[in-house]
């Protein structure tokens, strides 16, 4: 089964659901039906995307960080690095931001979309799908010349109804038993080099989840920092998935993150939407019972 790729039309109004350019959004500026979040963040600097935003964003923006809004507490020795929130904890905070019903919203980011591919993942994880990254981000706006502003902006608050969707969730439970059967795919979203465990410098122990497959996010993007044609995303993931429907892939990374950046990129290329292990690596190694592998596959 394929899903339509962003942007497709409804009876209302043009949705975008996967990506959208600058000069899209710039049309859509003082729409009080959109909403731009910027999600900007440094894991080794975990408060400077927020010193950034505050000296420069796009005009009307506001900030979510990655620890405080995009994620729950730690827990020592049971969640990953950053677990996701329940669902009426992250549907107050969408709310706050001005994003109900009716709202388009674009993510954005200086990373290539690493980050900001979480809010939208979460975001179609409650249900609200009208959700696109920008592509090529903070980058693309301003290699534009298009406006800025700095300062901490705020919207008028709107209802948000979450309508989560369970289906997009794999747990460590269902990773355990699914990595060993030939009917799923598992893909490790992780550079290449983490993922055979030579250099692992954020999380206590290296290697990946045994019968993982190898795809680093990083390659859905061209040199410039935008994701690659339709096509050429298509012509990536179609080899990995083999005969595998996304729907019976689970795709993880280190901490949950950037693993949606693959969800955004099979999703944007026709393929369908897979499952996301939001706990990942970082979760998976608080167990010692649960395997671990090093080199390739």
């Amino acid at each position: 089964m394929t899903f339509p790729r962003t942007p497709f039309h409804t009876r209302s109004c043009l949705v975008h659901q996967t990506l959208i350019s600058a000069e899209r959004l710039k049309e859509n500026l003082e729409n009080p039906d959109w909403a731009v979040v910027d999600c900007r963040f440094w894991l080794a600097e975990p408060e400077r995307g927020e010193r950034d935003y505050r000296r420069a964003h796009i005009p009307g923006a506001v900030y979510a960080h990655l620890d405080r809004h995009l994620s729950a507490p730690v827990i020592a020795g049971q969640t990953g690095r950053h677990p996701l929130p329940e669902a009426a904890t992250f549907a107050r905070t969408l709310s706050g931001w001005g994003i109900g019903a009716g709202v388009q919203v674009v993510a954005y980011d200086d990373s290539g979309g690493g980050i900001a591919a979480r809010l939208w993942w979460m975001l179609r994880w409650l249900g609200h799908n009208a959700v696109a990254v920008l592509d090529g981000g903070w980058t693309a706006w301003q290699g534009r010349g298009y406006p800025v502003r700095g300062g901490e902006e705020r919207r008028s608050p709107r209802p948000f109804t979450p309508r989560p969707r369970p289906e997009l969730l794999a747990s460590a439970a269902e990773v355990e038993r699914l990595r060993t059967d030939p009917a799923f795919r598992l893909l490790d979203a992780r550079n290449a080099d983490r993922y055979r465990g030579e250099n692992e410098t954020i999380d206590p122990v290296a290697g990946h989840i045994p019968g993982a497959i190898s795809a680093p996010y990083a390659e859905n993007l061209t040199p410039e920092g935008y994701f690659r044609p339709a096509a050429e995303l298509r012509a990536r993931f179609s080899p990995l998935l083999g005969d595998t429907p996304p729907a019976r892939t689970v795709v993880y990374c280190g901490s949950g993150v950037t693993a949606a950046h693959n969800l955004l990129a099979m999703l944007h290329a026709g393929l369908g939407e897979a499952r996301l292990y939001a706990g990942s690596w970082s979760e998976w190694i608080t167990d010692p019972r649960r395997p671990v592998a090093t080199g390739g596959e």
